[in-house]
C-alpha cells in the first residue's frame, strides 16, 4: 500500500526525497521505496520520519 500520507507531509514541508534521507539517514531510494509501499521500514526510521516531518506515527504509517 502507498504511503501518500508521507509524501504529503514531505511536500507540505517543502523537502525532496533526497532531502528528506539526509535528515534521517538513509538513501534517497529508501524513501522513495517506503512512499510506494515497496519497503517497510524499521520502527526506528519510522520514528526519525516522524520526527523529520512534525508528525505522529499515527498521521503517517497507522492504516485505517
Amino acid at each position: 500500500m502507498k504511503n501518500i500520507r508521507m509524501k504529503l507531509a514531505r511536500v507540505e514541508k517543502d523537502l525532496s526525497q533526497e532531502q528528506l534521507a539526509q535528515l534521517v539517514g538513509v538513501s534517497r531510494q529508501t524513501i522513495g521505496l517506503i512512499e510506494l509501499g515497496k519497503y517497510n521500514p524499521s520502527l526506528s526510521l519510522c520514528v526519525a520520519i516522524c520526527k523529520a516531518l512534525s508528525k505522529t506515527l499515527n498521521d503517517l504509517f497507522w492504516e485505517e
